[in-house]
């Protein structure tokens, strides 16, 4: 396993962007304003020829019992026990505040090796940096995360704490899953990772819009292992209008791409409202597996969420993922973890699925047969044959005459046929024509 390193400080020193630049792109969100982290986050990062993992956190910031900034402190103080070293960030152009001193004296309490860095020390601004010495943590090391100076001397500085990677450890090859849970705001996204993971990991809280980045976390459960990622709760985009928000909408827009399988979380008491709808076609659009989460479902009237209504709906609203699993869960009570696990796995499984040209073209056969495809402005549409030339979606391509002018309601039929033949509940189908050769064309008529 590679070392830690955990970058701390009081808010808007510019451990995030500090972060993105080890990390070598733009993961953390970064504005002007203070506050903008609130989980920690990790990350790959290289300097030079060191590999290590870095974890972005909130800054210091006391508040009372409970209050959510007390909440993001106790983040910030489990990274610190987490890390095998620690980068303190302070504003060379600052100096040295009464909440740098206060933030100093927690990791001091750590023992964990400390590098100061003195961020923001472009131009003359060496005389802040200066200060950091009374802190008591050693000699500070002056940088410009920005502008990307003075990274030589922090290699130098972090290099000598750094432990040797444990090279003896065995390596898995088996991959993770990659997860993306999605939901609208206050759905309860953090509270079911963290119960998956049996440690409060990322921050929850009543505060809807708590969640600002798209956050990585693995785990292992049995033989597989999850990359789960907790993003944002996304509003309609007419209602979006700090610019804060939309940098987090857009980290979840990117969470969802990127994911494999996609946990849309619904609240039991309201499910399948507008915007829920909204998410779902954009995962299906995306080409990503779905899965839903019937959440708070300890909270809901059970005569509303019986499998066969919540399948009745689900099938009526959301036609494009038709069969895609339905699990009840309660994150706050850890209800139905198991289940909503063992449907990711077989929806990955299906999303995967790989269907012999010889049994696509039966069906295809088949499906002619019981319902030929229309005549269109006195012209028959013939369809010859299919192939899959890829998965993750399954993907197929149809080869005829005239396809371009095959109406929808038949493309919806063969694509429904698909599903039902092939066992493919829960993913997109893509489904494209192409139009064979004319034999005929460029001769000349005689």
């Amino acid at each position: 396993m590679p070392p830690v390193v955990a970058i701390v400080g009081r808010p808007n020193v510019g451990k995030s962007t500090l972060f993105n630049r080890l990390v070598g792109k733009r993961l953390a969100l970064v504005d002007d304003r203070p506050g903008v982290t609130r989980d920690r986050r990790m990350g790959d990062a290289r300097l030079g020829d060191l590999e290590f993992r870095v974890i972005d956190t909130a800054g210091f910031d006391e508040g009372a019992a409970q209050s959510l900034g007390a909440r993001m402190q106790a983040q910030t103080e489990a990274a610190i026990r987490e890390a095998d070293a620690i980068l303190f960030l302070m504003d060379a152009r600052a100096g040295i505040t009464p909440d740098d001193r206060a933030f100093a004296q927690i990791v001091r309490r750590s023992e964990k090796p400390v590098v100061v860095v003195a961020n923001k020390a472009e131009g003359k601004a060496m005389a802040g940096a200066y200060e950091a010495f009374e802190l008591g943590l050693g000699e500070p090391v002056a940088i410009s995360a920005e502008h990307n100076e003075g990274l030589a001397d922090l290699y130098e500085s972090l290099a000598a704490l750094l432990p040797e990677p444990d090279d003896g450890a065995a390596e898995n090859g088996d991959r993770a899953i990659k997860v993306a849970v999605v939901g609208r705001p206050n759905a309860g996204k953090s509270t079911l990772i963290n119960r998956l993971l049996g440690e409060d990991r990322l921050l929850t809280g009543p505060e809807p819009g708590i969640t600002r980045d798209s956050i990585s976390v693995e785990f292992r459960r049995g033989s597989q292992r999850f990359e789960l990622h907790d993003t944002a709760g996304l509003r309609r985009k007419s209602r979006i209008e700090d610019k804060l928000e939309k940098l987090s909408a857009a980290d979840a827009l990117n969470a969802i791409r990127f994911a494999e399988v996609v946990i849309l979380l619904l609240d039991s008491e309201r499910p399948f409202e507008e915007q829920d709808l909204r998410i779902a076609d954009l995962v299906v659009r995306e080409g990503r597996a779905l899965v839903i989460g019937m959440n708070k479902s300890d909270l809901a009237d059970p005569a509303k969420v019986t499998p066969k209504k919540l399948r009745e709906q689900a099938n009526h609203w959301l036609p494009q993922a038709k069969g895609m699993p339905i699990v009840a869960v309660s994150g706050l009570q850890g209800q139905g973890l198991d289940k909503l696990l063992d449907a990711v796995e077989a929806t990955f499984r299906v999303w995967n699925t790989r269907v012999p040209t010889a049994a696509l073209n039966r069906f295809l056969e088949a499906a002619i047969s019981q319902n030929p495809p229309p005549a269109i402005s006195g012209g028959r549409i013939k369809l010859r044959y299919m192939t899959q030339p890829k998965a993750r979606p399954p993907s197929f391509v149809l080869f005829g005459t005239r396809t371009s002018v095959l109406p929808d309601a038949y493309t919806r039929y063969l694509v429904n046929g698909m599903r039902e033949a092939f066992d493919l509940p829960g993913v997109p189908i893509r489904l494209a024509f192409r139009e064979a050769d004319n034999p005929f064309a460029g001769k000349k008529r005689r």
